[in-house]
């Protein structure tokens, strides 16, 4: 074998590991999307939660201090 057809057969090896890099690479990509899909829902929704806990809260101690009074 030559140092001719070593290089050549690294060049392929290489290759060969770069386009499963790339698969993997695609696939996690993919993931990601979608797993940040489903975490601005739940940002939303933990927004929607905050927000009627605000609300109940204030009418809460409103009465509260009404009654206080």
């Amino acid at each position: 074998m030559s140092k001719n057809n070593h290089v050549s057969d690294y060049r392929d090896l290489v290759v060969t590991h770069l386009k499963y890099i790339k698969e993997k690479v695609d696939a996690n990509h993919k993931h990601l999307e979608k797993l940040n899909g489903r975490v601005r829902a739940n940002e939303v929704s933990i927004s929607w939660i905050k927000g009627i806990g605000t609300t109940v809260a204030f009418l809460f101690g409103t009465l509260f201090a009404y009654y206080i009074k």
